[in-house]
């Protein structure tokens, strides 16, 4: 987190009983220490530390890439110390890049000529790339508002309440009014029908999921283009759609590639994608596309001198490193189309076997999709005696790191579990897994029930009337303090 705290229930200072060998003397925990210490010791106290960290091939609730071949981990690390914004010293990164833009751009089906070169720039994640589309969503509204003479200080952005915290970030940060389509029982994606309802005048964009971190489905981005073709062409307005496309981008044109969401729909002006999660490289990388050059304003764009050329840029930062981006160009090529193609059907695959276990267990409802981002999420159809956030918890004890968690509103009231099937994770896994589902299943039946109030209507209702009595006399006890001057 970007906001750090020093509170430790542990003392301020740092034992090592290896390192020390090296060092006798306890090291601060919050400041940096007055003199240094062996590089072995170094190693060791951090090596220590870490170990208490969860395995990340075992934690299933992320969607980021924890496996790569050997091979191009030598390619990372050759490539650790090269700052990529050096474009001028490092031309073939640069170059790279390029070619990762152009091969993404044309995977989703963007409309270019014979020799067009994509519109397109790598970030470090979705979450960049979802700000850099953003702001290029909200200019262009502005620039169209102000050709027409009308106010342009109220854009909004319509989006479905189950969006990735991301966008909430980008509302807040440059004061875009967000406007959530609400989840229900059954449903919990953007319903294109109730967005297209929310749109107005002062909507920069509609963003569409694909691929929902919720339950991995594709919202419906042909109906909510047709939709807001037909809004568009009796208002007169000029809407447009986003995808974010950070999960399923990866994943649909190999598993689905009949399925139109991307470039073929004239409304879709920008999509994202993350190259660390189904793009297949570790975290650190994502990607924006744009449909033309007219759907970027030119006046986002930097165009700086520095080190001995002319760079132009349109990122939130500056320097990152070079690794990510090299990473994902020896996937492309490596890969190809077969080899994502592949790789995604054995993920559904392993998918569909974790979704039977679960099933064969007559314990869970599956509320994922078969279709989408291959993900498991499932919830007790009895929590009355042990909820999901105790299997959850229970998990850890064997290693799974499976996370729980309340649908937004106005789905709140459903709590599920949720499996993000990646490349690593083989049916054996899938297997296992079930298996200590299962155990752990038996062990909570073995125990008491988590205490629950389980009143009466009438119960409920005499509880209610004694807090309002409460209540009522605190507020005459702080008034009456502060009429006799008491506060």
């Amino acid at each position: 987190m970007v906001l750090s705290k020093t509170a430790s229930e542990s003392d301020e200072s740092i034992y090592s009983t290896f390192a020390s060998r090296y060092v006798r003397t306890p090291l601060p925990r919050f400041k940096i220490p007055e003199n240094t210490i062996p590089k072995e010791a170094a190693y060791q106290i951090i090596n220590d530390e870490l170990m208490l960290d969860g395995n990340p091939r075992l934690n299933l609730a992320s969607f980021v890439t924890t496996w790569m071949e050997p091979e191009c981990d030598k390619l990372i690390m050759a490539a650790i110390n090269k700052n990529y914004v050096d474009m001028d010293e490092y031309p073939v990164t640069t170059e790279l890049q390029n070619r990762c833009v152009n091969m993404i751009a044309h995977l989703f089906n963007a409309p270019l000529g014979e020799s067009e070169a994509a519109v397109g720039v790598g970030t470090v994640g979705s979450s960049e790339a979802i700000m850099l589309a953003g702001l290029a969503f909200k200019r262009r509204w502005q620039n169209n508002r102000k050709a027409e003479g009308k106010p342009y200080d109220k854009p909004n952005i319509v989006t479905g309440a189950n969006v990735q915290v991301c966008w909430e970030k980008f509302a807040r940060y440059f004061e875009v009014e967000l406007k959530e389509v609400k989840l229900r029982d059954g449903y919990y994606v953007m319903d294109p029908v109730k967005a297209v309802e929310m749109v107005d005048e002062n909507t920069i964009c509609v963003a569409a999921i694909l691929g929902s971190t919720l339950n991995g489905e594709f919202e419906d981005v042909k109906l909510l283009n047709d939709l807001l073709t037909k809004k568009n062409k009796k208002t007169g307005w000029d809407t447009v759609i986003h995808v974010d496309a950070a999960s399923g981008g990866f994943v649909a044109p190999f598993l689905y590639p009949e399925l139109e969401w991307d470039f073929r729909l004239p409304l879709v002006k920008s999509i994202n994608v993350s190259g660390h999660k189904y793009g297949l490289v570790y975290a650190g990388i994502g990607w924006v596309i744009w449909r033309s050059k007219d759907d970027l304003p030119e006046e986002l764009i930097f165009h700086i001198n520095y080190l001995g050329a002319d760079q132009p840029t349109f990122t939130l930062n500056f320097s990152k490193g070079s690794s990510q981006v090299i990473a994902q160009y020896y996937q492309l090529i490596r890969l190809g189309y077969e080899g994502y193609r592949s790789v995604m059907e054995n993920c559904r695959e392993n998918m569909l076997v974790l979704k039977q276990g679960l099933e064969a267990t007559g314990r869970f409802d599956i509320i994922s999709k078969d279709n989408g981002v291959p993900l498991v999420a499932f919830s007790l159809k009895d929590n009355s005696s042990h909820d999901e956030f105790e299997v959850s918890e229970t998990l850890r004890r064997f290693g799974w790191i499976v996370p729980a968690y309340t649908m937004p509103p106005d789905a709140q009231h459903v709590t599920v579990l949720r499996v993000v099937i990646r490349e690593d994770f083989s049916r054996t896994l899938a297997e296992r897994l079930v298996m200590d589902i299962e155990r752990v299943l038996q062990e909570l039946d073995t125990l008491p029930a988590k205490v629950k109030a389980k009143m009466s209507s009438e119960e409920n209702e005499k509880t209610r009337k004694k807090l309002r009595e409460i209540t009522m006399a605190w507020r005459k006890f702080v008034t009456d303090k502060k009429m006799n001057g008491v506060c």
